[in-house]
C-alpha cells in the first residue's frame, strides 16, 4: 500500500501538535495538576482538558472503526483484555503516584523543559529511571515475559 506521508514525519507532527496542546491548555504547569488534586483549592482545568481529550478520542475511534487500516500502516494494533497484566497495572500505579506527587508526567515534562527549562531535573530523573529499569530485576523480568503477537 502506498503511503504519501513518512511515518516518522507524521509522528513528529503529532508530537508537535500534542506539545502545542499541552502548552495551550496549561498542562506544562505542575500547579495545574496539583490544583486538580487539591481538595481544599480544587481547580477544574485538568478535568476540562481530560473531557476534551476523551471527546476527541471517541470521535476518532468511531471514525477508525470504519476503516480497514490506519493511514500510515497496514493493520491496526488494538489492545485486548489479555494485554492488561501486572506490569501494566504496576506501571500505571507508579506513574499516577509520581504524577500526583510532583504534578508532571513525561509529555508535559519534555515540553516544559523546552519551554522554560524548569522541568530539567524531572527529565533527568526520568532518563535515569528508564536506564535503571533496564538494568534491574524488573527490566529482566519484563524482558523475560513472552511477547504477544500484533493485534
Amino acid at each position: 500500500m502506498s503511503r504519501s506521508l513518512n511515518p516518522t514525519i507524521a509522528a513528529l507532527l503529532a508530537g508537535v501538535l500534542f506539545g502545542a496542546g499541552l502548552v495551550l491548555s496549561g498542562m506544562t504547569d505542575p500547579a495545574v495538576v496539583l490544583g486538580f488534586l487539591d481538595v481544599g483549592a480544587w481547580r477544574p482545568d485538568l478535568l476540562l482538558v481530560m473531557v476534551g481529550a476523551i471527546a476527541v478520542h471517541l470521535a476518532s475511534y468511531r471514525l477508525m472503526r470504519h476503516r480497514s487500516s490506519p493511514l500510515l500502516r497496514d493493520v491496526f494494533h488494538l489492545p485486548t483484555a489479555a494485554d492488561l497484566d501486572r506490569p501494566l497495572v504496576a506501571g500505571a500505579v507508579v506513574f499516577g503516584v509520581g504524577w500526583g506527587l510532583v504534578g508532571i508526567c513525561p509529555g508535559p515534562g519534555l515540553v516544559g523543559m523546552a519551554a522554560n527549562g524548569s522541568t530539567l531535573l524531572f527529565v533527568a530523573a526520568l532518563v535515569v529511571g528508564m536506564a535503571l529499569h533496564d538494568r534491574t530485576w524488573l527490566g529482566a523480568w519484563a524482558r523475560g515475559r513472552p511477547r504477544r503477537a500484533a493485534h
